[in-house]
C-alpha cells in the first residue's frame, strides 16, 4: 500500500468482473481477446476508470498512424514549432525500397523503424540507412523517417495525466555523432542502450543542444495530444533540429513507458491515481 492505494494484480485466469471492486484498472497487455475483455468491462463498470481505452492504445501500436495527431496539430507559436519527420511506410518487398524512396522525395540518410510498436525489444530496433544501395538490406514491414540532424540528444517527455517531466537522452552513440553522416555508407544498427538508457543530463554538451524545449510549448503539446489521442499515460521522444533553436520534431510516442526512469515517478504516479479517484467521487457527490 502506498499513500492509501492498494495495488492488486489482476488474475487473468478469472473473469475480470468477478474481481475487485476496483477504482482504477491499469493495463498494458496486447491481443484482441484482452482488448475485448477490457472493453466489455468498461461498458459494464462505468464507475471504474480504465487506463487507458484499448482502441486509443492500439492507435499507437502502428507507426504508420502513431504520429498523425502531431502532424495534424502542426503546432507553432512564439515558443517554437513542433512537427514530425517526413516518412514512408514499406510493408513488404525490400527490393522495392530504393524506387519508393526516390519517388517519395525522402532525403538520405533515413532512420528505419519496425512498423509495429508492440513494446517488444524488436519493436525498438533502429537502423540508419546512408545510401540507396543499402536500402534493400532493410527488413519490411517498416517505417522510414528522414534523419533530422539534432546533435545526438533527444528529450523524453513523460506525461502522467497533466504532469510533465523531461529527461535528456543520447540518441546516437558518440562514434556516429562525431562522423559526418554524409560520408557514411551502408546500414548502421543503433544499439538500443544508446537510445534508452544513456542519460545526457550530466554531460558536457553544447548549450544549444542541451537546452530543454520551452515549458509552455511542451504543456500545450501535451494537452492537445492527451485530447487527440485519448490517453493519459505516454511519453514523447522529441528532438531539436540542430541550428534551428526552436524547431522540434516528435519522432516516437510510447504508451505507458517505463516510468522508473522519470525523476520522482513514485510520488507523481500515486498523486495522479489519487486525483483520478478523488475527482471521480467529487463528480458523484455533485
Amino acid at each position: 500500500m502506498i499513500k492509501g492505494i492498494f495495488f492488486v494484480a489482476i488474475d487473468q485466469s478469472k473473469p475480470l468482473s468477478d474481481q475487485g471492486p476496483f477504482d482504477v484498472v491499469m493495463h498494458k497487455l496486447l491481443g484482441k481477446e484482452w482488448r475485448q475483455i477490457i472493453e466489455d468491462y468498461r461498458q459494464t463498470h462505468p464507475e471504474v476508470t480504465v487506463l487507458d481505452p484499448p482502441d486509443a492504445i492500439q492507435h499507437l501500436r502502428n507507426r504508420q498512424f502513431m504520429l498523425q495527431a502531431v502532424a495534424d496539430l502542426n503546432l507553432s507559436d512564439s515558443y517554437g514549432k513542433v512537427g514530425v519527420p517526413r516518412q514512408l511506410v514499406i510493408k513488404k518487398d525490400a527490393s522495392s525500397i530504393p524506387d519508393a524512396v526516390t519517388k517519395s522525395g525522402l532525403i538520405l540518410p533515413l532512420v528505419a523503424k519496425p512498423l509495429i510498436a508492440d513494446g517488444s525489444a524488436k519493436s525498438h530496433e533502429l537502423s540508419l540507412a546512408f545510401d540507396q544501395n543499402s536500402l534493400q538490406k532493410l527488413e519490411p514491414p517498416l517505417v522510414l523517417q528522414e534523419f533530422v540532424n539534432h546533435g545526438g540528444v533527444l528529450f523524453k517527455v513523460y506525461i502522467v495525466g497533466e504532469t510533465i517531466k523531461v529527461v535528456r537522452r543520447f540518441s546516437l552513440p558518440d562514434d556516429v555523432c562525431k562522423r559526418e553522416l554524409s560520408k557514411n555508407a551502408g546500414v548502421y544498427h543503433v544499439p538500443r542502450v544508446s537510445c534508452a538508457a544513456a542519460s545526457a543530463d550530466d554531460a558536457n554538451l553544447d548549450p544549444r543542444v542541451a537546452e530543454l524545449p520551452p515549458r509552455p510549448l511542451l504543456e500545450k503539446l501535451a494537452k492537445e495530444l492527451r485530447n487527440r489521442l485519448g490517453l493519459r499515460l505516454f511519453n514523447l521522444d522529441i528532438i531539436r533540429e540542430h541550428g534551428s533553436g526552436d524547431h522540434f520534431y516528435v519522432i516516437d510516442i510510447n504508451y505507458f513507458p517505463g516510468y522508473g526512469k522519470m525523476p520522482g515517478y513514485e510520488h507523481i504516479f500515486t498523486d495522479f491515481l489519487l486525483n483520478l479517484v478523488q475527482g471521480k467521487y467529487k463528480k458523484r457527490s455533485c
